[in-house]
C-alpha cells in the first residue's frame, strides 16, 4: 500500500470513502504525460498509452481544445471513417480511469499536448477533474534529451515537492531553476493544493532523439511500477528495447565520429556510477522481479545477476 508520509494509512479512519476510492483501501493515483517540450523521443506518451491499454483504461472526460491550442501549431486531423464520412480530430487532452488488475487501485491517466496558452487555467481544470475522481497524488511523466549513451541504463530522475514522500519514496526535491513546461506548472499546483505529487523523467540520448525510444518508455514503465507497487505487464517492449539498442549500434558502427562520441560517453557513465553498483540498487532490482514473477512477462525468466 502507498502510504502517506507520516506512515499512517492513505485514508483517515474517519474519512468517508470518495470516489475512485474503492473502500478507501488504495490511494488513488492521477498519472499525466503530455506531447511537446516534455516528451523526448514521445518516451513518457509512449508509456501512458502502454498504461492505457494493459490496464484497459476507459476514457472518462476530456478538455475543450478550443480554450487552450493555438490549431496553426496544433493542427486539427482529418480522417475518412469506415463508412467513407470525413472526421477531424482535435488536439485535446483526455482523461481515463482504469482498475489495475489484482489490487483494484484505481488510477487517472491523462495524456495531452502541451497547451498553447491558459496553463493555469489547464491545471486548475485538470485538478478538478482529478479531485472529483478523489486524487491524492498526482504522478507527472517527462523525458528530456541528455548527454548519455544508448548502451547504457536509461537514467530515471524522480522528484517531489511533498518532503514526506521524499523519505518514503526515496526521491529528491527538485533543485532545477529555469524555464518550465505544463509537466512542472501541473506538479506545482497540484502541491499547492495540498496533494501529494511526484516527477518521472527519463534521459533520453540526444543522438537518437527521434521518436519511439522504447528503451527509455521501459525506463518510465519500470519507475512507475516501483512507486505504484503494482506489477505493469511489458508486453513486447523488453524486445522492442533490445531491437531498439542493436539499430542504433549498427548506425554508430557506419560513423566512427559516432562510435568514438558513444564510447566517451560510455566511459564517462561508467566511472560516475561505480559507487552506485550497491546491494541497495540489487536489492530494487530484485523486488521488482519479484513483482512480476507471477505475471509471464517476457524477459522476467529471473532475478537479475
Amino acid at each position: 500500500m502507498w502510504e502517506t508520509p507520516d506512515g499512517a494509512p492513505d485514508r483517515a479512519p474517519d474519512e468517508t470513502p470518495r470516489p475512485g476510492r474503492p473502500g478507501g483501501s488504495r490511494q488513488t493515483v492521477m498519472l499525466a504525460a503530455f506531447e511537446g517540450w516534455n516528451d523526448a523521443g514521445s518516451a513518457a506518451t509512449s508509456a501512458l498509452l502502454h498504461l492505457h491499454e494493459v490496464w484497459g483504461a476507459v476514457d472518462v472526460d476530456e478538455l475543450d481544445p478550443e480554450e487552450y491550442h493555438d490549431f496553426q501549431v496544433n493542427r486539427p486531423v482529418v480522417t475518412e471513417a469506415e463508412d467513407g464520412s470525413r472526421e477531424i480530430t482535435w488536439p485535446t487532452t483526455t482523461v481515463a480511469s482504469a482498475l489495475v488488475p489484482g489490487s483494484g487501485r484505481r488510477v487517472l491517466l491523462v495524456h495531452g499536448i502541451e497547451p498553447s496558452m491558459r496553463w493555469r487555467r489547464y491545471c486548475r481544470e485538470l485538478l478538478d477533474i482529478a479531485e472529483r475522481h478523489g486524487v491524492t497524488t498526482v504522478v507527472t511523466l517527462g523525458a528530456l534529451l541528455a548527454d548519455v549513451p544508448h548502451t547504457r541504463p536509461i537514467p530515471m530522475t524522480a522528484t517531489s515537492e511533498s518532503t514526506g514522500l521524499q523519505a518514503v519514496l526515496d526521491v529528491e526535491s527538485s533543485t532545477y531553476e529555469g524555464p518550465t513546461g505544463i509537466v512542472g506548472v501541473l506538479q506545482h499546483a497540484a502541491s499547492e493544493r495540498g496533494m501529494q505529487s511526484v516527477s518521472l523523467w527519463a534521459a533520453v540520448p540526444h543522438y537518437v532523439a527521434h521518436p519511439p525510444s522504447p528503451k527509455a518508455t521501459l525506463a518510465i514503465l519500470s519507475r512507475v511500477e516501483e512507486l505504484l507497487s503494482e506489477p505493469v505487464p511489458l508486453g513486447d517492449l523488453p524486445e522492442d528495447a533490445q531491437a531498439w539498442e542493436h539499430g542504433v549500434d549498427e548506425l554508430a558502427e557506419e560513423d566512427a565520429e559516432i562510435a568514438e562520441y558513444v564510447h566517451q560517453l560510455e566511459e564517462a557513465k561508467d566511472t560516475a556510477e561505480l559507487p552506485e553498483a550497491s546491494g541497495e540498487a540489487i536489492a530494487r532490482e530484485f523486488e521488482r522481479y519479484l513483482r512480476r514473477r507471477d505475471t509471464g512477462e517476457k524477459g522476467d525468466k529471473g532475478p537479475p545477476a
